[in-house]
């Protein structure tokens, strides 16, 4: 009894009581410089589809990704005015090309399909505003140690939208929200 009344008062003279960590994610460190959640995250998202059917000429000019104690997160960047961007976000067996059909292989235990109401050039000149490549991995998007992210390919920009496949590592919950003119899609890294 006398060990664990011990124990205790050393916690709260090292400043880490319970109380102390509730609810902070990312208040202690795991290996390697990665943080662990000092709570459960939530994974009330779900895996099923999800979508929206707001339209959007406005062209995608950046995705970008980072990570977070409780998920890995990939941003859409839609420049323009902040209107809404329709989506549809989905798991897929396999990513095959809009308009095509070319399978094109993707790494990781799951794909998720995104596609993304904003095409990758300006509908008025033609002009590329985004890089990406059919086959090819995301330009710029580097996923080095990442929980949930395992891959990124650019599928096409076809009929006014443009299609990623994201490689995660299984199929876990994910959500999709808007900011601004960016689209937010988060995989977390459990159930």
């Amino acid at each position: 009894m006398r060990r664990l009344g011990t124990v205790a008062a050393a916690f709260v003279l090292a400043g880490v009581g319970v109380a102390g960590t509730a609810g902070v994610a990312g208040a202690a460190t795991g290996p390697v410089g990665e943080t662990a959640p000092a709570t459960a995250c939530s994974t009330v998202w779900g895996s099923g589809n999800k979508s929206a059917t707001d339209a959007n000429a406005t062209p995608l000019k950046n995705v970008k990704t980072s990570r977070n104690a409780c998920y890995d997160r990939m941003v859409f960047d839609i420049g323009g005015t902040g209107g809404k961007v329709g989506y549809h976000v989905g798991y897929v067996d396999a990513f095959h090309q809009d308009g095509s059909g070319e399978k094109i292989p993707v790494n990781g235990g799951a794909i998720l399909q995104i596609f993304v109401s904003a095409p990758s050039h300006d509908p008025a000149t033609g002009k590329q505003t985004y890089a990406g490549t059919a086959g090819k991995p995301l330009p710029g998007v580097n996923l080095a140690g990442y929980r949930t992210f395992k891959d990124t390919k650019f599928g096409a920009s076809f009929e006014g939208q443009t299609q990623v496949g994201l490689g995660v590592r299984a199929k876990l919950p994910f959500r999709v929200q808007q900011s601004g003119h960016d689209l937010i899609v988060d995989v977390a890294h459990t159930w």
